[in-house]
């Protein structure tokens, strides 16, 4: 399957973009200030180039991971990658390989699609750490939710991107 690596890479920016927005002081921001115990002197004394910068990495990080939740037709090659022939693209698996992606390589390739999984990801994986990492730290139902709402947006935004167009 030809993905164009471009698409993750763009759907990596949209942890910041939705960020700015969502941590906004007019949106989730003063909320999640006061949820976090953090005062906006503690929160100025970052080092801002080093967070953007880590947050874009682990925002392609995840980009990439993504492609595998949201488009189906990447499992397929590790179903038969292995069998006589295969890398070579030759035999009977690379031909069982190319007849399924010529029939059914563009099934549920949309926006939306690519949004359902973003949105699942958030629930199943996403809330889970930040429940877990919430407990032990001991920060409010509150605090969970300010960051599972970004986190469906954000995840629905980067599936929908990646199903679409990678």
């Amino acid at each position: 399957m030809n993905m164009n690596f471009l698409v993750p890479v763009l759907a990596g920016l949209v942890p910041l973009l939705v960020g700015f927005a969502w941590y906004n002081p007019k949106v989730m921001g003063r909320a999640w200030i006061k949820s976090t115990g953090l005062t906006e002197e503690q929160l100025k004394n970052a080092n801002m180039g080093k967070v953007f910068a880590l947050t874009l990495l682990f925002s392609l990080m995840l980009a990439f991971m993504l492609t595998g939740i949201v488009i189906h037709q990447n499992a397929l090659p590790s179903l038969v990658m292995n069998e006589p022939g295969f890398s070579e693209k030759q035999g009977a698996a690379y031909k069982w390989y190319t007849d399924s992606m010529a029939v059914y390589g563009k099934n549920f390739r949309t926006f939306g699609h690519g949004a359902l999984h973003g949105t699942i990801a958030a629930i199943f994986i996403a809330l889970p750490i930040l429940g877990i990492n919430a407990l032990f730290e001991r920060k409010s139902g509150k605090y969970i939710f300010i960051h599972l709402g970004y986190w469906i947006i954000t995840l629905a935004l980067m599936g929908g991107i990646i199903c679409q167009w990678a």
